[in-house]
């Protein structure tokens, strides 16, 4: 008997055919369960305190409380959903704030409906999800707006194997732990390992956080 745990989502969009369609598409993969939908900051917010979800997709436009304020209630939670970032082609202003703001995350709003639940599947188990088709536009934006690295973070890289830095040239690029695995001509699983000890080393919460640095600090050219 299958008896693994069902992944409780929270979906949250002021757009109604959004909340349904993303809810829809959740819903058809075993193991993934929309146990709420919230069509504003505030209501996300109470949403996730009533229902606990694993998981919430926030779009960032939301009437009220934004979707990056009401990212920042959400983490601070008891009991802190990780939070996907819904975003579209328009919006990238907004993701330095969003991965700031503790998100482990960013999907656009049309993405194929195998990749949603690869990603929420994947924010569950505590790995963060970049949407190939808008990280390295969204983060060269970032290179450029950027404060320059401070003390920490200096030394931070500084400690960092060749390999270490190899591989954070890669996360940079958006790239998932499978393709990382091929360039570099090693298993998934000890890339998986490898990144983990660089967010440790790098004092990053997640993947995004790293990717953030990597190209702040000119690795992924």
């Amino acid at each position: 008997m299958n008896t693994a745990r069902v992944i409780q989502i929270l979906v949250a969009d002021d757009s109604e055919i959004v909340r349904r369609g993303l809810s829809d598409v959740l819903e058809t993969s075993e193991h993934l369960h929309v146990v709420a939908q919230a069509w504003d900051g505030h209501s996300t917010v109470e949403a996730a305190r009533r229902y606990s979800p694993d998981v919430a997709l926030v779009d960032i436009r939301m009437p009220g409380m934004d979707g990056l304020k009401a990212t920042r209630e959400l983490r601070a939670l008891p009991h802190p959903p990780r939070v996907v970032i819904l975003t579209t082609f328009g919006e990238d202003e907004y993701v330095d704030e969003a991965v700031r703001a503790g998100a482990s995350g960013f999907l656009l709003k049309d993405t194929q409906p195998e990749d949603l639940i690869r990603a929420v599947r994947d924010v569950a188990a505590g790995r963060a999800t970049l949407d190939p088709a808008v990280t390295g536009r969204v983060l060269d934006a970032l290179a450029h707006q950027a404060p320059r690295l401070d003390p920490r973070e200096e030394k931070a890289l500084a400690s960092l194997t060749e390999r270490e830095l190899d591989v954070l040239r890669l996360v940079g690029r958006g790239l998932s732990n499978a393709d990382i695995g091929r360039l570099l001509h090693i298993t998934e699983g000890t890339v998986k390992g490898q990144v983990s000890r660089l967010l440790m080393k790098l004092g990053a919460d997640n993947r995004v956080q790293a990717a953030r640095l990597a190209y702040r600090a000119g690795l992924e050219r």
